[in-house]
């Protein structure tokens, strides 16, 4: 099977630039962009390291994405993040 792979172009540091984001970066901005402005969580979209995905974005990347932290019940009581692709992304392919 081939690995994703997406070629983007969005706004960093002031400058348009186009990246090749691999794997589950790829995976992870995909499911940011199609989220919009209601954002994602490692609750409503399961993957095994969110954080680490959106700290690459934002600093290998230079994507800007907001975290908001919000309160959940249940037998696990605590907080999760929610993350919102701020930047303005193009997917090319």
């Amino acid at each position: 099977m081939k690995r994703l792979e997406v070629r983007a172009s969005y706004d960093a540091d002031g400058k348009r630039v186009t990246r090749q984001i691999p794997g589950r970066y790829a995976w992870a901005l995909l499911e940011l962009k199609k989220a919009g402005k209601r954002g994602c969580t490692p609750l409503d979209n399961p993957a095994p390291r969110w954080s680490a995905y959106i700290h690459q974005l934002r600093h290998e990347y230079g994507l800007d994405i907001q975290t908001i932290w919000e309160a959940h019940k249940g037998p696990f009581p605590g907080n999760h993040a929610r993350y919102v692709l701020q930047s303005k992304v193009d997917k090319l392919d």
